[in-house]
């Protein structure tokens, strides 16, 4: 106890005090540690080594190597470069590439924990977004100078993840297929060590963008195949390069092995000989930029997915503009034919009628055009095909287009001159009745809105379904109308069989018959059925263009917005596949 109270005594000394004090205030200068480590061997505070290995990397992968045998290849073949059909493509500045350095890098170690990129193989998808005309995208595109767009030059998950994304975000993507868009390749075996069932995780995704109204735009720019082939086929819209483009579910030396087919070109095998007229693909262009332009055009008429409406351009086009060229379009002889394609152009906005589908099933006729500035899905019969009858293609073809402008809350302009489906041993080979009755469900189960114009033949199972599909019927004909169960050429002869062949017993058969036709073309005088109220209203064809205008302007101003909120709520469900 004593010696803590003096030891107490002597720390509250004042001078002791006073000592302890100053050296706080002055205190012995500490020896300098020598640092640990080489200041060489610590990261910079600002990243830039990290950042200088990203540069280093992108610039790689943005820089084409011209001595690359697939490079060399591709510029052979006449085809862009990926990353020169991606600034193609998109508006100037606007390419934000998403896994800008994902692919297989090679790495030289500088010290126990510094390393530098020596060698980098991108992988060989190009992806991210951009804008089309200011209309902001996603997009992927091959790169098949990359082991032909394989599955061992690509890295599926980021596919999937672009996929996913449309879906998230509601954008419309657009893909350029050239190659197998990282389908399979026998050399995948070699480097797992084993074998695999093929797996398929993408697909569910696509489903969902293409049921969900979110434009899926593909483009054929090179050889697809396999998965890049499925890729492309299973878009709302798909063009392909005349020049470059092909497509198949294998390749020739494939082929040649499975079906002793030799010697097949990619022309001869899948061109645009085979898919552009059957149906595969929708539509030809000239060469790759041609693709671009059509990519651009079809995207003008669609909403970024199906809870939005379509937009809406400012038009110079009077609303009220008469079409008098109309009123003499159609031939007063019945057997001769005209151009349908004059009526579509007549009625549109000026410059706006764009078809999907021009070389196959071409008893019909599809596109999207504006009325008024506003988007309009096209549905016409070709009086110049078999007559207009409606063939298995054709009716393949409307089918399609009625769900594709479903899915997009676009309504339906249809000119409609169809002497019935398509009869004989073809038609019947061809399965008519039964795509026919395909067509038939989708008029009933599709529920955009409709407007039919009548502008001369509605005959048969066919005709009806065409102008039977909404209730209550928006449709209007031109003077030049003409319907019934049947037509006269060989209605006759089955609805008086007998009487004829009274009168072919008596020598007055011909006699009989044109007393028998005259008598009906008088009483098919469309007035009559306008008196019955079988028609609604029989109009001068120069209104037609005043007329479908006025309507599209109520549908988009009334009835798409109720549509959009029925969507929403799942009363209705288009499904395009």
């Amino acid at each position: 106890m004593g010696n803590g109270n003096e030891n107490n005594t002597n720390s509250s000394n004042p001078s002791t005090r006073l000592s302890q004090v100053a050296s706080h205030l002055s205190p012995t200068p500490a020896k300098k540690r020598k640092s640990p480590r080489n200041k060489k061997d610590e990261p910079p505070a600002d990243y830039s080594d990290i950042l200088s290995q990203l540069k280093t990397l992108r610039k790689k992968a943005s820089t084409p190597d011209i001595n690359n045998k697939g490079y060399i290849r591709q510029k052979q073949a006449g085809k862009l470069w990926v990353r020169e059909r991606v600034y193609s493509l998109l508006d100037a500045g606007s390419f934000q590439e998403i896994g800008s350095v994902s692919g297989t890098v090679t790495w030289k170690q500088l010290s126990p924990k510094k390393e530098e990129p020596m060698d980098f193989v991108p992988s060989n998808n190009v992806q991210g977004f951009g804008k089309l005309n200011g209309r902001k995208i996603v997009f992927t595109a091959d790169d098949f100078s990359i082991r032909a767009g394989h599955a061992d030059g690509a890295l599926m998950e980021k596919t999937i993840y672009l996929e996913k994304l449309a879906v998230s975000l509601r954008l419309p993507i657009v893909k350029l297929v050239d190659g197998s868009s990282g389908g399979g390749s026998v050399t995948t075996i070699k480097t797992h060590r084993f074998s695999y069932i093929p797996p398929m995780p993408s697909f569910k995704h696509v489903v969902e963008q293409l049921n969900l109204g979110i434009p899926n735009l593909g483009a054929v720019l090179g050889p697809a195949i396999g998965l890049g082939a499925a890729r492309v086929v299973s878009c709302h819209f798909s063009v392909m390069a005349a020049d470059v483009g092909s497509l198949f579910n294998a390749g020739p030396k494939v082929v040649a092995g499975a079906t002793f087919e030799e010697g097949l070109s990619l022309a001869d095998l899948g061109g645009p000989g085979i898919h552009c007229t059957n149906g595969t693909i929708d539509n030809l262009a000239e060469d790759e930029m041609g693709c671009f332009e059509q990519i651009r055009t079809v995207l003008s008429f669609l909403p970024n997915s199906g809870s939005s409406l379509p937009p809406v351009v400012k038009c110079e086009d009077p609303a009220d503009r008469l079409c008098e060229e109309l009123r003499t379009i159609i031939p007063r002889r019945k057997a001769r034919m005209y151009d349908p394609r004059r009526i579509i152009r007549s009625v549109v906005d000026l410059e706006s009628w764009f078809e999907i589908g021009a070389l196959w099933g071409t008893s019909a006729i599809v596109g999207l055009a504006r009325l008024d500035g506003r988007p309009v899905g096209i549905i016409s019969l070709n009086c110049e095909v078999n007559a207009g009858a409606l063939d298995a293609a054709g009716s393949q073809k409307i089918t399609r287009h009625l769900k594709f402008c479903d899915i997009f809350n676009i309504p339906i302009l249809q000119f409609v001159d169809v002497p019935g489906y398509a009869i004989g041993t073809t038609a019947e080979r061809s399965a008519t009745m039964r795509h026919g009755i395909a067509l038939a469900t989708t008029y009933f189960s599709t529920t955009t809105p409709v407007f039919s114009v009548v502008t001369r033949k509605v005959y048969g199972v066919a005709g009806g379904i065409m102008l039977d599909c909404r209730d209550p019927r928006m449709r209007i004909a031109w003077p030049s109308g003409e319907w019934g169960s049947l037509p006269l050429d060989g209605g006759i002869e089955v609805g008086h069989a007998a009487e004829l062949k009274a009168a072919e017993a008596a020598g007055k058969r011909e006699e009989r018959y044109k007393e028998l036709e005259e008598e009906y073309t008088r009483l098919m005088n469309p007035v009559r059925t306008a008196n019955a109220f079988g028609v609604e209203e029989i109009v001068d064809p120069a209104l037609t263009r005043q007329i479908v205008c006025e309507w599209l302007k109520h549908v988009y101003e009334e009835l798409l917005p109720i549509r959009l909120v029925e969507r929403g709520i799942g009363k209705i469900n288009p499904i395009f596949y």
